[in-house]
């Protein structure tokens, strides 16, 4: 379940080498920041929930947490985003819920992120007449096993793969492939 993406929306290799050409003719400094991150992957500065979105994906990808991405960096999070298998998509989603790092989603952090979804993908396209809270709800009763009000990341990996409603909302799916593929050459 899961893995059924369309070849069609991979990106070839061509496309991640024109990828890698436009961070070294924005970024000759060998770093880049979230004000050019944001700009590569062309998030308008008048969306306040793509703009979180963005700024959550990107101290995602810091995994020095130096406020900047070095190219090695970088590489890793086109290849997560554009061809990361749904495991290693699902830990990365894991780490974004995680906001204070401790290895345990409490309703508070899958509420933030749920409130962030709604917005970008749900309201856009009214797919869900949940509320955040309905969600985050729906969540906990569908994973958190022990019923302990934490999900570890086992038991997020587990109940994802076992529900697809659960599946395509914790894999954080927000077009991301899209914003990369409309905006691969944009700013040359």
């Amino acid at each position: 379940m899961g893995q059924e993406e369309s070849h069609s929306e991979e990106m070839d290799l061509a496309q991640i080498q024109d990828l890698c050409i436009i961070f070294m003719k924005e970024c000759p400094s060998g770093t880049l920041h979230l004000h050019e991150f944001k700009r590569i992957f062309g998030v308008p500065s008048s969306s306040e929930e793509e703009s979180l979105y963005i700024e959550t994906l990107f101290h995602s990808f810091d995994t020095n947490q130096d406020n900047a991405l070095d190219f090695i960096e970088y590489v890793a999070a086109l290849n997560l985003i554009l061809r990361g298998n749904i495991e290693d998509r699902l830990k990365w989603s894991f780490k974004l819920y995680d906001r204070d790092g401790n290895g345990r989603l409490d309703r508070h952090e899958v509420k933030l992120i749920i409130r962030i979804l709604h917005k970008i993908k749900f309201q856009k396209t009214n797919v869900s007449s949940m509320t955040p809270s309905q969600i985050c709800d729906r969540i906990f009763e569908l994973v958190d096993q022990n019923a302990d009000g934490q999900i570890t990341l086992s038991e997020f990996m587990e109940g994802a793969q076992k529900d697809e409603w659960l599946m395509n909302l914790l894999k954080l799916d927000v077009d991301a492939k899209g914003w990369v593929i409309q905006n691969c050459g944009k700013t040359s």
